[in-house]
């Protein structure tokens, strides 16, 4: 039965393979002047690593998962990586049942919208099955090497500074890594830096690094929410938080 499942998996990851490449066409079309600047720094040829950085609603995983299926689907890379310091997955829901996709459905259900604009649902798990594409927490890089990988690494304004050290160092050959997240909204404690903000001042002015800064003004949601995150930043700025 193993034996067969196996190969019953391989079939099914060269039927998906012929069926990328019968959907190489993926377009991307930014909707603001900072999407458009994501956009250039992803497809630099001598960019690998690129922060894209600003409020919820710009389209910072937008722009980067339509990047990476079109990377995907056009044979640049061999698997999609998305991954994010979600550390309630192990401690806090470990003992639920189900996969550890289905533990990380609610951190990653944005992506997942994403890919079901391109792929039927069925289509995704058997890419998940097939490690086509992975999703995990980011403890779960520590150790490995990513060649020919597409990596995302989602709301990173929640990472370490080790974790965020250990997943720039994960960079193989062949692979574009993309950091995206939101300093108005970090999670850790208040007497821990955020490993985000650390590595944009470790990090600026090297040289194969890309930075994409976002604001309000980008936000393509309802325009209320660009009023929401106005008003949050000018209350917390008079507060002195």
């Amino acid at each position: 039965d193993g034996i067969r499942d196996r190969l019953s998996l391989v079939g099914s990851e060269m039927c998906i393979r012929d069926s990328l490449n019968k959907t190489a066409n993926v377009t991307v079309i930014p909707k603001n002047i900072s999407q458009d600047t994501l956009l250039e720094s992803l497809e630099h040829t001598e960019t690998s690593i690129t922060f894209a950085v600003g409020p919820a609603g710009t389209g910072k995983t937008y722009i980067t998962t339509k990047k990476a299926i079109q990377a995907l689907t056009s044979g640049r890379c061999s698997k999609i990586i998305v991954t994010r310091p979600a550390v309630s997955v192990d401690e806090q829901h470990g003992f639920l049942p189900g996969t550890l996709q289905e533990k990380m459905a609610p951190w990653t259900r944005p992506i997942i919208d994403i890919l079901e604009e391109h792929f039927t649902p069925s289509h995704i798990e058997t890419m998940i099955e097939s490690n086509i594409i992975e999703i995990a927490p980011l403890a779960y890089m520590r150790g490995r090497t990513l060649n020919n990988s597409f990596i995302i690494v989602d709301e990173s304004q929640n990472t370490t500074k080790e974790q965020m050290k250990m997943v720039l160092t994960r960079m193989g050959f062949g692979s574009s890594l993309v950091i995206t997240g939101d300093l108005t909204q970090i999670d850790l404690p208040k007497n821990i830096l955020s490993g985000l903000s650390h590595a944009i001042e470790v990090t600026k002015g090297t040289r194969g690094i890309g930075f994409t800064n976002f604001s309000s003004v980008d936000v393509v949601r309802h325009p209320l929410v660009r009023k929401i995150i106005d008003a949050y930043r000018y209350f917390e700025e008079k507060a002195g938080l």
